[in-house]
């Protein structure tokens, strides 16, 4: 027993420093030397260049062409009791949500809803009456492509401010 604990002890000691000097790297070489060494292929592959926000040729739906560039907000906003009115996107396919004016920026892009019960629920309040319907929303914002998009967490139909006789 005590011939095996020293040879394994021999054998750990002898062969920690072959370990930790194949570990490093060599004192003159570069990072990107010892990128290139490591890496299949070498540096061929071109890293992937970062997306410019609002650069495609073409304008986003629900922008007049010509119209400032309007900031794109970030992925996991929260959007809290905003007011505004649902629309058709251009092609029909999908509903936005235009903003009220905030009175600061007054800049707000519409976002796109995604579909979800608070959605449809929305689209049959809209639908019963005869006028454009003011809703109060909150959610969370995500992004894809330079849009925006909200999924609905709560809606409330805010009510008409006039007064019937």
């Amino acid at each position: 027993m005590r011939k095996t604990i020293i040879l394994a002890t021999t054998v750990l000691l002898t062969g920690l420093p072959l370990l930790a000097q194949t570990a490093t790297t060599r004192p003159s070489e570069s990072a990107g030397a010892a990128l290139d060494r490591m890496l299949p292929g070498g540096s061929t592959a071109k890293p992937l260049a970062p997306a410019a926000v609002g650069s495609g040729a073409t304008t986003r739906p629900g922008i007049a062409p010509g119209a400032p560039a309007a900031s794109v907000m970030r992925e996991g906003t929260l959007l809290v009791d905003r007011t505004g009115r649902i629309v058709r996107t251009p092609d029909g396919s999908q509903v936005e949500f235009v903003f009220d004016a905030d009175g600061i920026a007054l800049k707000d892009t519409p976002v796109i809803i995604l579909p979800n019960l608070k959605l449809l629920a929305m689209e049959q309040a809209a639908a019963g009456v005869n006028r454009d319907l003011r809703f109060r929303i909150t959610g969370m914002v995500t992004e894809y492509r330079s849009r925006n998009y909200v999924l609905l967490d709560k809606v409330v139909v805010v009510p008409d401010n006039k007064e019937r006789f």
